[in-house]
């Protein structure tokens, strides 16, 4: 019997590994200078390990009838954990991965290659400019879920790209997106009202934890001009190993309160996690 070895190579952005998981077989944990990034269950793609995939998983699920196929753009790739998600629970759909570390993208599709039959195209570019030069309406799904390190970078912060996002996506599209801070919630607050200058209907997930401000944690966004089925999404959240909580409408504008959408000039990266953040061993 073969037995599983670590993986570890230079990309064009750091040091990926990939690990397997002594519990699951055939599943693996990709890090990148340490930072846990990605993990995947090459057996059973919709296992979503990590809290955030699960709960952007949870709006992929909502997004549309049960199996529906869907065109979907992911900015950051990762393991392409989401996209072998997608592949799985809605078959037919086209998606398009864009990833800045071509290295990374052939260490994946390497050693964790794709189910046969997914329609899943790689596309090594930066993502902003990659969203440039996509077609208008082209895409019914958009999960923006791009770290540079250990940070979002600056120019997928800003109105500049929101509404290059709002452009891609058609009328009844969806954007998602994962970020991560922690009180006074400079960041996220920023992101919503940045969000808000496109889109109509907001709605946030997120522990209640990292809400009252106890730790620095991920927070999921979605963005919308149609109504979220958060009835629905809020008994998924919470059903979760660790729940989330729901948050959207006034309460969602109540957070938000008196921040200012970001101009291209002004943006900066997402806040710099605190040692220890996301770190593993």
């Amino acid at each position: 019997m073969n037995e599983a070895v670590p993986v570890s190579r230079v990309t064009d952005r750091g040091t990926a590994k990939l690990m397997p998981d002594v519990d699951r077989e055939r599943a693996w944990l990709l890090t990148v200078d340490g930072a846990p990034q990605s993990y995947v269950d090459l057996e059973e793609p919709t296992h979503l390990e990590f809290e955030y995939a699960r709960r952007l998983g949870h709006l992929l699920d909502v997004l549309a009838e049960p199996g529906a196929p869907l065109d979907a753009l992911h900015l950051g790739g990762g393991a392409l954990t989401l996209p072998r998600y997608l592949a799985a629970t809605r078959p037919g759909s086209r998606q398009h991965v864009v990833e800045f570390d071509g290295g990374l993208l052939e260490l994946v599709a390497e050693h964790l290659p794709l189910p046969a039959g997914a329609d899943v195209t790689l596309h090594a570019a930066d993502a902003r400019a990659w969203l440039e030069a996509a077609p208008d309406d082209s895409a019914d799904v958009l999960v923006a879920d791009v770290f540079g390190g250990s940070r979002v970078p600056a120019h997928l912060t800003s109105v500049g790209y929101v509404r290059e996002a709002a452009r891609v996506l058609r009328s009844d599209g969806v954007y998602l997106a994962n970020l991560a801070d922690a009180a006074p919630f400079a960041f996220l607050r920023s992101q919503l009202a940045t969000l808000a200058t496109r889109f109509g209907e907001l709605a946030l997930i997120a522990e209640p934890g990292v809400l009252r401000g106890r730790r620095f944690g991920n927070a999921v966004l979605a963005a919308a001009h149609r109504p979220l089925d958060i009835t629905r999404l809020s008994r998924a959240t919470a059903a979760d190993a660790f729940p989330a909580r729901v948050e959207h409408g006034p309460a969602l504008r109540d957070f938000t309160g008196g921040a200012r959408p970001v101009r291209d000039e002004d943006a900066v990266p997402s806040p710099e996690p605190p040692a220890g953040a996301f770190g593993i061993g």
